[in-house]
């Protein structure tokens, strides 16, 4: 189902349409399939069109840790807490606190 939702939603880029929620929804539904490398590139989409998009952050670092990138996962978490916090969206701050927290435990387990 996810893929036809991808290519429907990939028919809207660079239309009238095409703007960070379309980025942030096909990030989205790349997630679903596990390609977790375009659907980072998509939520970068996203939040270089609205950097003020608290849940894209989110979605991006969760993209980035799943990826294998735990180094900018934690980057993209933290700009992601500093938009929220600025916003006033304190359940996002609070939930990216608690993964780039999971983010940073998985790196220090691999390193002992």
């Amino acid at each position: 189902m996810s893929t036809a939702i991808i290519a429907n939603l990939e028919k809207l880029l660079d239309g009238p349409r095409d703007g960070a929620l379309l980025r942030y929804s096909l990030g989205n539904e790349h997630l679903k399939t596990g390609d977790f490398e375009q659907a980072a590139r998509r939520l970068r989409e996203a939040v270089e069109r609205d950097a003020t998009y608290s849940a894209a952050w989110k979605l991006l670092g969760k993209a980035l840790s799943a990826g294998a990138h735990p180094q900018e996962a934690l980057a993209a978490y933290a700009q992601g807490i500093v938009v929220a916090e600025e916003k006033g969206d304190v359940q996002a701050a609070r939930e990216m606190r608690v993964f780039s927290r999971r983010v940073q435990q998985q790196l220090s387990a691999t390193s002992d």
